[in-house]
């Protein structure tokens, strides 16, 4: 099985063309592909498919290392991306991609470089059944209460402001993340950011994502961090700042979002005994 790792903001995942699998991609394979020590080792697997409406490039399925599909990620979409265009699967400047959130646009700016259009977020959303109009709410983690902004921008995002960059660098994400993910109010479990200000149009945030845990960066929680920070007055553009690196979320004022990044190769590989792995895989 041929594939590549690509990563964004040390956010890593291993590509995959569908024409290349040996065997269908289960959850135990995922797991076993992802598995950093018997496995290729990655934070999920984007698999590439032929688009089966007209209009597309591609689709693209995100799967993440727990074997759970996602319905999107921003560095993996834009990681996506960047390989679709280096791959040739299309010349163009501006093209659609299906994913299992609906279509997405990106728009290439340089050789490793793209902005996306993520959609317009929502503050309501069957991941969050019981809230109302504006997403906000309460959830219980590590004896104590965090009231959250809730946005859907493809996939749900808890959303929590903290105070300062010191009660931010404090946290524990292992331990607090966990029971927020898989609290009662979210039915689809969610991901999860903290994030503080720092200056006008500047945020940092530390994200937690649903399925992986904490990462250096995730292109759909900074996008959920910086919807949050706007409703609250900030100005947009916003510059997230994450553990890997910066992105630039701009937020339009029917919180219509575009994520601006950067994706690179890391390798290409054959993956040796894929049936094997496969087999192992679905023996679990």
């Amino acid at each position: 099985m041929r594939f590549e790792k690509w990563q964004a903001l040390g956010n890593d995942y291993v590509i995959v063309e569908a024409a290349d699998l040996p065997a269908p991609l289960t959850a135990p394979v995922v797991r076993a592909l992802c598995d950093r020590h018997t496995g290729i080792g990655a934070d999920g697997i984007l698999l590439l498919q032929p688009p089966d409406e007209a209009g597309y490039v591609a689709r693209l399925r995100i799967f993440n290392p727990d074997g759970s599909e996602a319905e999107l990620s921003g560095n993996g979409a834009r990681e996506a991306i960047m390989y679709l265009r280096r791959r040739g699967w299309t010349d163009r400047e501006q093209f659609s991609i299906q994913t299992a959130a609906g279509e997405i646009r990106p728009t290439i700016l340089s050789a490793t470089t793209c902005r996306v259009d993520m959609g317009r977020a929502k503050l309501r959303s069957r991941d969050f059944p019981s809230g109302g109009a504006d997403g906000v709410g309460e959830v219980e983690s590590g004896g104590r209460t965090w009231r959250f902004q809730h946005v859907s921008i493809g996939n749900p995002q808890c959303t929590i402001e903290v105070a300062a960059t010191g009660e931010l660098a404090a946290l524990d994400p292992a331990t607090i993340g966990p029971p927020i993910e898989h609290s009662a109010l979210f039915p689809n479990r969610t991901n999860v950011s903290w994030w503080c200000a720092l200056e006008p149009g500047v945020i940092r945030a530390r994200i937690f994502e649903r399925g992986v845990g904490e990462t250096t960066a995730s292109g759909t929680g900074a996008c959920g961090a910086a919807v949050a920070y706007v409703l609250r007055g900030g100005d947009s553009p916003v510059t997230v700042r994450l553990d890997g690196g910066e992105l630039e979320v701009e937020v339009g004022e029917d919180l219509h979002v575009d994520l601006t990044g950067w994706a690179v190769p890391v390798y290409a590989g054959e993956l040796s005994d894929a049936d094997g792995v496969f087999a192992q895989g679905l023996g679990e």
